[in-house]
């Protein structure tokens, strides 16, 4: 009997030394926000997909810059967009053993970009702090009261970081005191290395929209050569911070020259192209999926109503039936689990 416990302890042992690592990863979705409540059946696609997280998104929205209050969590509001939304997301999410990422949003009128958000006066920004605390403070608790794994408190708000370091310190220590699980912040991919205050924080949180190549269909090849501008100095600034890198937004539009300026939403890119959405999500996998200090992403982005969206003559973000639907499930069920 102890021979044969013996042989069963060496075949795990060759087994483990032989098996190829893959790092469990943060397997996301981008959940958008919907006029909707949601059930099993717009749970089901994620599960399909092989994801194993979920960004929930509420909004404040600025209508005038020279007033910057937030406008959150209104009747006036989409139901996704607000909390009791959030919380109805997030619930029915759970039930499939979703884990969970809150991701309060800004969208300021116009569509002007919330990087670019900045004050004229003193009084104005001491207005939009008080109003951005109100706003995400507000979420820190729905985070709290549902034990989400990741709160992330800002999106995309380089200059208003910039101006106003002590009160994004602050407001970090605030949220600390209302929600104990892990945060991170959510940096455009241009702005993550200025940001002040990564150390406060359990992830170094990018919007992964980095330009990879300037062709109008990429291959494969063109997208891996193109990372390899931008994945050493990803490494060297995790490493040196002793933090994961978590992708909170990535993805590619399905149109011609997606990896030129891939952060680009305009609708007057008409040109689909299929393969260039696919090789360019491909050579993002196989960049960073395997590396043990990367922790995984979230893909932009994700509608509740599946059948209804996406399709081969669409032209946006959102992989939902389309060829890269199963480029990314295949890939989310190879790193399925999450610790």
């Amino acid at each position: 009997m102890r021979n044969f416990l013996y042989l069963l302890f060496c075949i795990y042992l060759y087994t483990c030394s032989v098996a190829p690592y893959k790092p469990s990863k943060i397997n996301g979705v981008s959940f958008v926000a919907a006029r909707d409540a949601v059930d099993t059946t717009h749970v089901n696609p994620v599960l399909k997909l092989g994801a194993n997280s979920a960004a929930i998104m509420p909004f404040g929205f600025i209508r005038n810059t020279d007033r910057p209050q937030i406008i959150h969590n209104t009747d006036r509001q989409w139901f996704g967009e607000t909390r009791a939304g959030a919380k109805q997301y997030i619930e029915e999410l759970r039930k499939a053993n979703i884990k969970i990422m809150i991701k309060p949003q800004l969208w300021i009128s116009r569509g002007y970009f919330t990087g670019l958000l900045e004050m004229k006066t003193e009084e104005n920004w001491k207005s939009l702090e008080t109003s951005y605390s109100d706003f995400i403070l507000e979420y820190a608790a729905l985070a709290q009261e549902v034990d989400a794994d990741i709160f992330c408190i800002g999106t995309e708000l380089e200059n208003f970081v910039k101006n106003r370091p002590k009160y994004w310190n602050g407001l970090i220590d605030k949220i600390k005191l209302i929600y104990k699980g892990k945060l991170t912040y959510a940096a455009n991919w241009d702005e993550y290395k200025r940001t002040p205050f990564w150390s406060k924080l359990d992830y170094i949180g990018i919007d992964a929209y980095f330009p990879v190549s300037d062709k109008k269909t990429p291959t494969l090849k063109d997208c891996l050569k193109g990372w390899e501008r931008h994945r050493p100095v990803i490494k060297a600034f995790s490493e040196n911070l002793n933090k994961p890198i978590l992708f909170t937004e990535y993805g590619y539009r399905s149109v011609d020259y997606s990896g030129k300026e891939p952060w680009q939403s305009d609708h007057n890119m008409k040109g689909v192209n299929m393969q260039a959405q696919v090789n360019t999500t491909k050579a993002l996998f196989e960049t960073f999926w395997n590396e043990d200090w990367f922790a995984g992403g979230f893909v932009w982005k994700w509608f509740h109503k599946h059948n209804e969206v996406g399709g081969k003559e669409n032209h946006m973000f959102t992989p939902q039936n389309k060829p890269v639907e199963a480029v990314i499930e295949s890939y989310y069920k190879k790193y399925k689990n999450i610790n």
